[in-house]
């Protein structure tokens, strides 16, 4: 049943014109690591000599100022240090980079400040004071509690610092994610399953399972490793998605699991089409104006992004999105999340008209891929297998 009403004069001339501003949200790419993972498609670099610290934050300080103007006076709801490992910057760093956030914008009096952190760069001591400088929540990269799969997967930590990890983690934050993958490299059922089962032990508030990818430009992409068939890696989704309901998570988005009152607020923004401001080497930006929403990307290569920002231009590419690119990006996100969408989001987050994809919606009803009511609009547990068909639907319109 169509979720509104017939109304189809002057849509094909729809433009942005938006009453109220999304929810802001600020990204913080750190772009160093110890040792490129082989399945990585992130914008990472490994350490192979001292890190330009002291001038790497100097140019996200700057690139903060030089893009306040495009966010002024708008409250900022979240904050994600990602990289890249963040956690390999001193703590003088992090200190001078979340003074500079204070003092330049107006953090939410309940803002979520996310680091992310790996395993091998985890010490008691840097945590207390990361999480004194107020980081309030910590999302450590474990992937595997097994050895022989972190081996596989590059990684530079074995599982007893793993385990270690989350111990010292619990001793400094009370709201941790844990990242685990699966269908690795000669993984069994089993062994996935008794993955999360380590996890589950230590009682964090989320999980992120990720069912590993051949992403191009990575080693795996160009040298594939045998992973499980399609069947084993179906049962591995199964049995994990069983195990995390029995012990109290909700599986909210495609890979996310959370204790009620635990989900991420900053992913959310991004799966609830919100805007966010990315500054650091590589990071990208999605910022709505009145009249418009504009994608933009940063320069990648740690290097040059430090001398383009000291030379005033830090942006690599900047793009107005149009009507069509909002319609599909929307549902390219929305549809991620379990639960669906409440029909007036659409409206809220793109300015437009959610009767723009009656056709689409009513298609994918019709194939059981999606469910769609005046309440909300959400992906069928075919839709939620099948993603990709149900997305492909709006993507030819």
């Amino acid at each position: 049943m169509s979720a509104y009403p017939l109304h189809p004069v002057g849509l094909k001339q729809q433009a942005v014109n938006f009453q109220a501003l999304p929810p802001l949200s600020l990204y913080v790419h750190i772009p160093w690591c110890v040792r490129k993972c082989p399945y990585c498609d992130f914008n990472s670099h490994e350490t192979r000599s001292e890190m330009p610290e002291r001038a790497y934050v100097d140019a996200l300080v700057r690139d903060l100022e030089m893009s306040l103007p495009q966010i002024w006076g708008r409250k900022v709801y979240t904050v994600f240090i990602g990289g890249g490992t963040p956690s390999l910057l001193s703590v003088a760093a992090l200190e001078r980079i979340m003074t500079q956030l204070r003092m330049l914008l107006p953090l939410d009096i309940n803002v979520e400040v996310t680091m992310e952190a790996n395993p091998g760069t985890v010490e008691a001591g840097k945590f207390r004071e990361f999480r004194a400088a107020g980081i309030n929540r910590l999302s450590l990269g474990i992937q595997s509690f097994n050895d022989a799969h972190l081996q596989k997967l590059g990684r530079i930590h074995d599982a007893r610092e793993a385990r270690r990890a989350v111990e010292i983690a619990q001793e400094n934050f009370d709201n941790i994610n844990l990242d685990l993958m699966y269908a690795l490299p000669g993984q069994s059922v089993q062994e996935a399953v008794q993955d999360v089962q380590t996890a589950l032990a230590f009682r964090p508030q989320h999980l992120s399972c990720y069912h590993l990818t051949l992403e191009p430009n990575t080693l795996f992409h160009r040298y594939p490793p045998a992973l499980p068939d399609d069947d084993a890696s179906s049962d591995m989704q199964q049995e994990i998605e069983s195990l995390l309901a029995a012990g109290g998570f909700q599986h909210y988005e495609t890979s996310a699991f959370a204790q009620p009152g635990k989900r991420s607020r900053h992913n959310l923004n991004y799966w609830q089409f919100g805007d966010y401001l990315g500054i650091g080497a590589g990071a990208h930006s999605k910022i709505s104006a009145h009249d418009s929403v504009l994608r933009q990307s940063r320069y990648k290569q740690p290097q040059q992004y430090i001398d383009s920002v000291q030379q005033g231009n830090m942006l690599q590419t900047e793009n107005r999105l149009e009507r069509d690119d909002l319609c599909f990006e929307f549902m390219m996100n929305a549809l991620r999340l379990t639960e669906g969408f409440a029909p007036q989001l659409f409206t809220e987050r793109t300015s437009l008209p959610l009767l723009l994809l009656r056709s689409q919606l009513d298609a994918a009803e019709r194939r059981g891929l999606l469910v769609q009511d005046m309440q909300r609009i959400a992906p069928t547990e075919l839709g939620q297998r099948f993603l990709n068909d149900l997305l492909e639907i709006f993507l030819n319109r």
